[in-house]
């Protein structure tokens, strides 16, 4: 009897299970032909990790000083609860946000190119961007937030400053690239350093560019990379003028100097943020690879 009942309910549950596969729509095949879309600007994560370059001090009166578990957390990242040093009595209030920072230095003190530490010193502050948070608890003089958004692990001592919007500047495309562009006559600088202080840059980088606002530079403006045959700043020593002889490999007649040849065009990209003498570069498009101590003009 058991036996029976048991063969009845499997009949039932196989045709349950029949009819749900006759209910169900087949799985629409994509074919690998099929447009992808492209971004049209850089994203969220390009605009609000790129780190910045400020000519004056990030006010670092409001700082992120513990958080929920500190005695088994030496750092927070997105969703952990932090504990900042002001409160209601400093103006503070449930729902504000705000975005978490810290200086950074150069941690190897190794130039790349001859100027790089001059450069870097003129352009100012390197911060970085650690990520965000919202206020959800205030006190009268500490509050609690949640890490919403993170770029980074956060730390106690970050600054913490009042979130402020960055503008997304659209791309332009890519077949607009001029290899051949001839000298725009703007004003021309150098890539002295990447985000983390890298040396080496293609698509999707970015760059430090040793000129800002005191310099007409404005969000959104393109920049044209490029460099001089014969020139050893940016790459590894190598012989001097390797433009015109190479033992074993043939020799001009003439001996040509850096300014007697075309620039070579590297790549371009778009200003993300600017401050008084720097400008943050992000690649959109790269021929070749890019060094630290490559020249950049405006377009």
């Amino acid at each position: 009897m058991r036996a029976n009942a048991a063969g009845i309910c499997l009949v039932v549950l196989l045709a349950a299970a029949s009819a749900r596969a006759q209910n169900t729509p087949p799985p629409q095949s994509i074919s690998s032909t099929h447009p992808v879309p492209t971004n049209t600007s850089p994203d969220y994560t390009a605009i609000y990790c790129s780190n910045f370059i400020s000519a004056d001090r990030v006010p670092d009166e409001m700082r992120l000083i513990s958080g929920e578990e500190s005695y088994s957390k030496v750092v927070f990242a997105r969703g952990d609860y932090v504990f900042l040093n002001k409160g209601s009595a400093q103006g503070v209030h449930t729902g504000d946000l705000y975005s978490v920072v810290r200086a950074q230095t150069e941690p190897t003190k190794m130039p790349w190119f001859k100027w790089q530490d001059k450069l870097a010193k003129a352009m100012g502050i390197y911060y970085k961007d650690a990520g965000q948070l919202r206020v959800v608890d205030v006190q009268p003089n500490v509050s609690t937030a949640q890490v919403t958004f993170s770029c980074d692990y956060m730390q106690r001592g970050d600054i913490v400053r009042p979130m402020q919007e960055r503008p997304t500047p659209p791309y332009r495309a890519e077949e607009k690239f001029d290899r051949f562009a001839p000298v725009s006559g703007k004003p021309v600088g150098m890539f002295v350093y990447g985000q983390e202080f890298s040396q080496l840059y293609g698509k999707n980088s970015i760059v430090y560019l040793n000129l800002g606002s005191a310099q007409g530079v404005k969000v959104g403006d393109y920049v044209r990379a490029f460099r001089y045959q014969g020139s050893r700043s940016e790459t590894a020593p190598n012989t001097k003028g390797y433009q015109y002889q190479l033992f074993g490999f043939g020799s001009t007649p003439v001996r040509y100097e850096w300014k007697d040849l075309p620039r070579e065009i590297l790549g371009e990209g778009i200003v993300t943020f600017t401050s008084a003498n720097a400008s943050t570069v992000f690649i959109t498009y790269d021929r070749t690879e890019m060094y630290a101590g490559d020249y950049a003009e405006i377009e």
